[in-house]
């Protein structure tokens, strides 16, 4: 029997039409015999011929109609996000290769969605295991969702899907709550000073599904902060030592020598030794005292200064050539403190090995804000020396407390400004702090 699916349409679709012609034909010849008019032969002979014609076309095409069927299922399947599906067809032609196209987008279809649902397990049990709590909310302030440390933070352990985002920050802390209602990112402590957290608030907005969310991330920074802390102390230790050591080894030394000194009468070599005393001491005095200035920095006293007058009065402590000073122009900071620290600044570019006369202190003018660039012509520095140079406690000088690039940059961000340190080309250092103005 002729499998109409073997068979490319337009062929199968003119077998039909032959078969039906050449049937009429014979059959009209036929009844033309019996009938008067040759016409009413052939109405007569397509009358009769109909039913079998309609038999055998809906029998011809009713693979083809199974197929477009199953073909409309599975799309419907393919919309609902189920690819499970393929399609089996035995003919050739054009349907073969509609059917092996079809079956190829199932196959991509379905590869993506398991590396689809293989990606949000990934990234659901990242989420839900991260130390980091994390809240999504919705633009109803509905929790979208909640990752377990978010339950634990703000939920005692509950779900938060569905719950409003507003009632659960008004159940916490107050320290918290706080943090929340000053709506950007910061740092806050709850607890006392024997029993304290400190946390980490981040609040991001994007558009999830053409809606506005937000996601929250709270993270808790104590264990951190303490590992750091300790590591700072430690290094505070290690420098106060050396420090101390230093001074206190050679006056005990020098002690003990002043004494047998005197023991023997030897008069003449004790200004000497003493002396030398004398001045370990004040060095010692002055490392003490940097430190006791870095560590109660009072809050800078904002008041009038002239720049000329300003440059003029460090010009009478420290060699520099000065660029860009304005005649007449008033800014307001505290004249004791910004002193200081370009005093430091200006010591470090004579102490980098820059000749006296590359030593500049340049003042530039911004849209808001006054920029004073300390230049040298010395050997600048490596990417390590400058990515740890404004730490406290870091310093790359045999005797160095590691304090003036640190006690700089306190200055100028208490002022609420801002420094950097860059090597210039060919050679040296540029540290430029800018302030408000």
């Amino acid at each position: 029997m002729l499998d109409w699916r073997r068979l490319p349409l337009s062929l199968t679709y003119s077998v039909i039409a032959l078969a039906y012609m050449l049937l009429a034909a014979a059959l009209a010849a036929w009844l033309s015999t019996f009938l008067p008019h040759r016409w009413m032969a052939v109405l007569l002979a397509c009358a009769l011929l109909a039913p079998l014609l309609a038999y055998h076309v809906r029998r011809a095409f009713a693979p083809m109609h199974s197929l477009f069927r199953a073909l409309s299922g599975t799309v419907a399947s393919y919309r609902d996000g189920d690819y499970s599906f393929s399609l089996n067809w035995q003919g050739k032609g054009e349907l073969a290769r509609l059917v092996e196209s079809h079956n190829r987008l199932g196959d991509t279809l379905r590869e993506q969605r398991n590396a689809l649902i293989q990606r949000e397990l990934l990234l659901d049990t990242m989420v839900q295991n991260t130390p980091v709590a994390m809240v999504l909310v919705d633009p109803a302030r509905r929790i979208v969702h909640g990752n377990l440390a978010a339950r634990k933070m703000l939920g005692e352990g509950r779900r938060l899907e569905g719950m409003g985002f507003d009632e659960v920050v008004a159940a916490a802390p107050e320290a918290m709550r706080e943090a929340f209602d000053r709506g950007a990112d910061g740092m806050f402590t709850v607890g006392d000073e024997d029993n304290e957290d400190i946390y980490h608030l981040s609040r991001r907005q994007f558009r999830l599904n053409g809606r506005r969310h937000e996601l929250v991330m709270l993270r808790l920074l104590t264990a951190e902060l303490r590992r750091q802390e300790v590591q700072t102390w430690k290094k505070v230790i290690r420098v106060i030592s050396h420090e101390l050591n230093n001074s206190l080894a050679p006056i005990a030394s020098l002690a003990h020598s002043s004494a047998e000194l005197l023991r023997r009468g030897q008069h003449e070599r004790l200004p000497n030794a003493l002396a030398t005393i004398e001045d370990r001491a004040r060095h010692l005095e002055g490392f003490i005292r940097d430190y006791a200035r870095f560590a109660k920095l009072p809050a800078p006293r904002m008041q009038a200064v002239e720049w000329s007058r300003f440059v003029a009065q460090l010009r009478d402590q420290v060699e520099f050539v000065a660029e860009g000073v304005p005649e007449g122009s008033i800014v307001r900071f505290d004249a004791a403190q910004v002193e200081q620290c370009l005093i430091n600044l200006l010591k470090n570019a004579h102490e980098s090995g820059s000749p006296p006369e590359e030593v500049k202190l340049s003042l530039r003018r911004l849209p808001n804000d006054w920029r004073i660039d300390i230049l040298d012509r010395g050997t600048g520095m490596n990417e390590a020396v400058l990515a740890n140079a404004l730490l406290p406690f870091y310093s790359t000088k045999r005797n160095g407390t590691g304090l003036g690039l640190a006690l700089a940059r306190e200055i100028a961000e208490a002022h609420g400004g801002r420094i950097a340190l860059l090597n210039r080309e060919a050679g040296g250092l540029c540290v430029s702090m800018v302030l408000p103005g």
